[in-house]
């Protein structure tokens, strides 16, 4: 008798329902996870609001969720040394590992890659918010059964700033800003102080989560929602060497830019809004600025879940909010809402 699978499935903007479906046999080299603990994403919300995140569109059903973590249930031929019982973080992303960018050590940006919970391909890839959900041994990384499941979730979040850091270059030393206290900047602040970063100070519009990145151990924290007074008297006393827009909007990437000192680099993380928009270009002319990319991570997946496993960087402070699976639409609702909420994580129960 085939399992029962229930999924936090979006057919449309604002229509996230739990469904039930079939799950069949087990396809050859690939396991079976049972869901311990999913986290909320800025992307999940983006789809769930608005039916999209930037140029990626639902266009069928889609089962979200790609921060993800589950015990191994099944699996159909060779495993990468997993076993049935075995406590595995997920990476969302599949690699072919065959094509140039793979080879040349960059495989978020692989030609045929698949990430779980993302309408970036035709029939979409579905996700992970399900009770059991199927995935490559690859993707799989094994940890003690002491690591809860909870903080697994969060290894993909902080791998995104791990992989932020990356690209910024050195950072040890370096005084940095983070345009947006979700929860991906806080994830970058945790990245930028287990690299040694000399200052960091994070900007936003909402008190709420910059008083969370108080208590995470930002330097300084700035509401920008009345103006950019305070923050140009703190960056003409200390210059900021690398800038990283986190909010995916077109007035946190000016932000950005105009924080940055001359000569600096800026890194854009945060998903703007789909097609063209307006940004003062001319300052990364006239500033002479570096302006890089962060699309997802690389093979810093399993650095998070080493530097999870391992208690070196403590993630669950950042979780505000627990529902079980079966309250996914509840769960989504209480996400939105950055007044009481920075990390919302569903579990089985």
């Amino acid at each position: 008798m085939n399992p029962r699978n229930i999924a936090a499935t979006l057919f449309a903007a604002q229509d996230l329902r739990i469904t039930e479906q079939s799950l069949g046999p087990l396809s050859p080299g690939m396991v079976r996870v049972r869901f311990g603990a999913g986290s909320i994403c800025g992307s999940d919300l983006h789809y769930f609001r608005h039916g999209r995140t930037g140029d990626f569109v639902v266009s069928s059903p889609l089962i979200l969720g790609h921060e993800i973590a589950g015990e191994i249930v099944e699996t159909n031929g060779p495993a990468n040394g997993l076993k049935v019982g075995d406590r595995v973080a997920v990476n969302p992303s599949r690699f072919c590992g065959a094509c140039a960018y793979c080879r040349e050590g960059r495989p978020n940006l692989c030609q045929n890659i698949y990430f779980m919970g993302s309408a970036s391909k035709i029939p979409h890839m579905q996700g992970g918010f399900a009770s059991l959900f199927d995935a490559t041994p690859q993707q799989c990384v094994r940890v003690p059964a002491n690591v809860p499941f909870a903080s697994l979730a969060l290894a993909e979040p902080l791998s995104i700033g791990l992989h932020a850091i990356a690209r910024a270059g050195k950072v040890a030393g370096a005084h940095l800003a983070i345009v947006g206290a979700g929860p991906i900047g806080l994830f970058t602040l945790l990245a930028a102080k287990s690299a040694g970063a000399a200052a960091t100070m994070l900007i936003d519009i909402a008190a709420a989560p910059l008083n969370f990145a108080k208590k995470l151990g930002a330097d300084r924290v700035v509401d920008i929602s009345g103006g950019e007074g305070e923050l140009n008297r703190l960056v003409q006393e200390n210059p900021v060497d690398v800038a990283f827009e986190i909010s995916g909007t077109p007035a946190g990437l000016a932000v950005a830019l105009r924080t940055v000192k001359r000569g600096g680099t800026v890194v854009q993380v945060g998903n703007q809004p789909a097609g063209e928009v307006p940004f003062p270009a001319n300052l990364v002319m006239s500033k002479e600025l570096d302006l890089k990319g962060v699309f997802r991570c690389g093979y810093e997946y399993q650095t998070a879940v080493d530097l999870i496993a391992s208690g070196k960087v403590e993630v669950t402070g950042i979780i505000t909010g627990r529902r079980p699976l079966a309250e996914a639409p509840e769960a989504f609702q209480l996400a939105l809402d950055r007044s009481q909420s920075v990390k919302v994580v569903l579990t089985a129960e």
